[in-house]
């Protein structure tokens, strides 16, 4: 992980030169491991982040913000009767841990100035955020409380006294020196490898770190210590020893780096030089780096958590569906067989004196046939002839309903089915919590889940928008990522001479290509990619993609959210490159 005790300390530097001395104006919870909080410093306005996510713990000066829930947590309010109003004293990093503590001083009940402490631990699963007495060091309460059953170790619940997490007896870098590292170094084993014993030995270090000393030293860290030589293991400990200098002095140059050819991006405090041959973004604020690397990973970590749920159900209802057409067909090819029974009985009904009551079959001439070819009819030994003719008669009968109702449920089926795997892909679309909340919405009113009576209260309305690319010729595409998007981009967004493309015959995005005098071939190649990806084909190759006016494009009366049907259509073929789309201008 990146997020480690120095990018901590850097933040924390950061925080002291913004904040420190500010007021609180105002906290909000909007997601229940996540509190934001308002303060005014020297005319200034900040909002300072700290979430304690399992998979994405944090804290940062962030200019974003979301919507708040409709009824504040009870952990927001207590905060707000603890420390809102108050002024911040100061913000200190526990060793170069990723732990940072905040004195707010604000008046109690009484009228008298009290100081509390804000503590964030940023320790992926056991990240907390945890409000304590400053002078008797009591929790007041966290916004996780971590019972015995949870923790034998450390219990976190109000009116415990507060205990900064376990060092497992590793050392503070900060306070290096070599004779301790010496005796670190004789201690460890030796058939470990080399990067592994900083991160494992000193409090605050990353493997990204670890290797990073190793690397400066131009030794590779990778190797075991045993191979290491005295003059091997001088070379390291200087560059230990440099690095952590850079580190007490705060001399830091906070950067994202996108190692795109290992399928990562990392971030730091520290220019990580063995990444030097990757492309690098710097800057002078380590919040700006940390809100640039967490912000899409946050939403999509969050919108993967929450869609899990519908996601189950649309699945459950799609295999039901499936099932259900598959059940259907079949009785549409029995149903289609239904001629026959009509037959045996019109032969019984025309032969009815030639048989007998109590026989279990009848060879007679068939009458329908050219050649009068005698066929065998099976006959209910407990019916009479006549009997047995009305039951043919009634089973012919059936089946001719049957097929007529088939006829109209099969193509129901279809749609509905059709119709669900545009949800899901809607959800893989999703870029934004909204969207999602769209998507349930929009499940709701269609009956496929039920309401959520904490959400009856009106929410304030925001309404997403869609992919807005601009293709190498300069011309404007819209892409829809869920069925509300698609209907409004075809039926309210779009002009009469606007294209429309939509891979054929499988669930995905509407996508507009705005009026052109002359749309250039390129252009219509990259809408229809752009159709391709966002589609059921999006790993597919050589994926078919129609295109016509979208005046050509009608909506049928009742039919559900994001099905249109189309005439007067060209198809093309392309692959579904994420080249391409990335090499499209993303326009704001």
């Amino acid at each position: 992980m990146s997020f480690d005790g120095i990018v901590t300390r850097a933040l924390v530097k950061e925080l002291n030169e913004n904040i420190c001395g500010g007021r609180i104006d105002k906290i909000y919870q909007q997601e229940k491991d996540e509190i934001l909080v308002h303060i005014h410093n020297k005319g200034e306005n900040y909002k300072l982040l700290i979430s304690v996510s399992s998979n994405n713990s944090r804290a940062y000066l962030t200019k974003t913000s979301k919507l708040n829930p409709d009824n504040p947590p009870m952990f927001c309010m207590l905060l707000r009767k603890h420390i809102q109003g108050g002024y911040i004293l100061n913000i200190e990093q526990f060793q170069l841990d990723r732990v940072i503590s905040m004195d707010i001083q604000s008046p109690n009940e009484m009228g008298e100035l009290t100081v509390k402490t804000l503590i964030f631990e940023l320790m992926g699963k056991w990240s907390n955020i945890i409000l304590i007495e400053k002078s008797t060091k009591k929790i007041i309460d966290s916004i996780k409380r971590v019972p015995e059953g949870v923790s034998r170790i450390r219990q976190i619940l109000p009116g415990l006294i507060y205990e900064y997490p376990p060092s497992e007896e590793k050392l503070n870098p900060l306070n290096l020196d070599k004779k301790s590292f010496s005796e670190r170094i004789d201690n460890t084993n030796k058939n470990s490898q080399i990067y592994k014993f900083f991160y494992k030995n000193y409090t605050g270090l990353s493997p990204l770190v670890s290797r990073e000393i190793c690397y400066r030293a131009n030794i590779n860290g990778d190797n075991l210590l045993s191979s290491v030589s005295n003059e091997e293991m001088e070379k390291i400990f200087l560059s230990f020893s440099d690095l952590i200098k850079g580190v007490n002095t705060n001399n830091f140059t906070p950067n994202i780096i996108n190692a795109k050819s290992l399928g990562k991006v990392f971030f730091h405090a520290l220019d990580i030089l063995q990444f030097n041959h990757f492309p690098k973004e710097y800057d002078n604020s380590m919040s700006k780096i940390l809100e640039k690397f967490y912000e899409k990973r946050d939403i999509s970590d969050r919108i993967s958590q929450k869609s899990s749920s519908i996601k189950k159900i649309i699945e459950t209802k799609m295999e039901r569906s499936r099932n259900k057409l598959l059940k259907q067909k079949k009785e549409l090819v029995e149903a289609q067989k239904r001629d026959i029974y009509k037959i045996y009985a019109d032969l019984i009904s025309a032969n009815i004196y030639k048989i007998d009551k109590g026989i279990k079959e009848i060879n007679l001439e068939n009458f329908y046939d050219e050649n009068s070819e005698v066929i065998s009819i099976p006959l209910d030994v407990k019916l009479s002839p006549s009997q047995n003719a009305q039951k043919y008669y009634k089973k012919y009968a059936k089946l001719k309903n049957a097929a007529k109702l088939l006829d109209q449920q099969i193509p129901q089926t279809e749609e509905e089915i059709s119709y669900l795997e545009n949800v899901m892909i809607g959800i893989e679309n999703c870029t934004d919590i909204t969207e999602l909340d769209e998507i349930k919405e929009e499940l709701f009113n269609e009956g496929y889940i039920k309401s959520n009576p904490r959400n009856k209260k009106k929410k304030e309305t925001i309404v997403s928008k869609p992919y807005h690319f601009i293709s190498s010729d300069g011309i404007d595409i819209f892409v829809g990522k869920n069925n509300k998007q698609n209907d409004y981009l075809t039926l309210k967004f779009a002009n009469r001479e606007d294209l429309w493309l939509h891979g054929k015959n499988i669930p995905g995005s509407h996508v507009i290509i705005r009026f052109n005098e002359n749309i250039p071939e390129t252009t219509i190649i990259e809408g229809a990619t752009l159709a391709a990806y966002f589609s059921r084909g999006k790993n597919s190759q050589n994926v078919s993609v129609d295109y016509t006016l979208k005046k050509y494009v009608k909506k049928p009366k009742g039919s559900k959210p994001g099905m249109v049907i189309y005439e007067n259509y060209k198809t093309i073929y392309v692959n579904p490159d994420k080249d391409i789309i990335e090499k499209m201008k993303r326009a704001e």
